[in-house]
């Protein structure tokens, strides 16, 4: 059965790979059939040629789920080189920023309560010189 998947190149630590279509019971880094692409994981380049790779899936070929990846990305003209990934923060950095917004839930409710204590003392203070003058007359 042929597979389309990587074939590792590079020197060690320095890993750069080929999408390559090659016999399942060869070895990884075996004689391919064809080479129809090129990866590598370290400044994130992807290449490959996307009619190649439609033939060879109508002729019955398996991918491998890393080429299936890069081609879904090359096809809808994503590059891994756009994403952005989200800082990992330690747990210890996570609980001082909830603490943070905590005490910033909590000082922002105390002024509300404050600013409708102060509405309210104004509103009463209105009514009474009004009521006073009602009393009088």
């Amino acid at each position: 059965m042929v597979r389309v998947r990587l074939k590792r190149t590079g020197t060690r630590n320095v890993a750069c790979f080929r999408v390559v279509v090659m016999d399942q019971r060869s070895s990884r880094d075996g004689r391919s059939i064809e080479e129809i692409g090129f990866y590598d994981p370290r400044s994130k380049e992807e290449r490959i040629n996307l009619e190649r790779a439609a033939y060879w899936k109508s002729v019955g070929a398996c991918f491998s789920e890393t080429v299936n990846g890069i081609i879904d990305r090359v096809s809808n003209g994503k590059s891994r080189k756009d994403a952005v990934r989200k800082p990992v923060l330690s747990k210890k950095a996570q609980a001082k920023l909830e603490a943070e917004a905590k005490a910033k839930a909590e000082a922002e409710a105390k002024a509300k309560e404050e600013a409708e204590a102060a509405k309210a003392a104004a509103a009463a203070a209105a009514e009474a010189p009004a009521a006073e003058g009602e009393a009088q007359a």
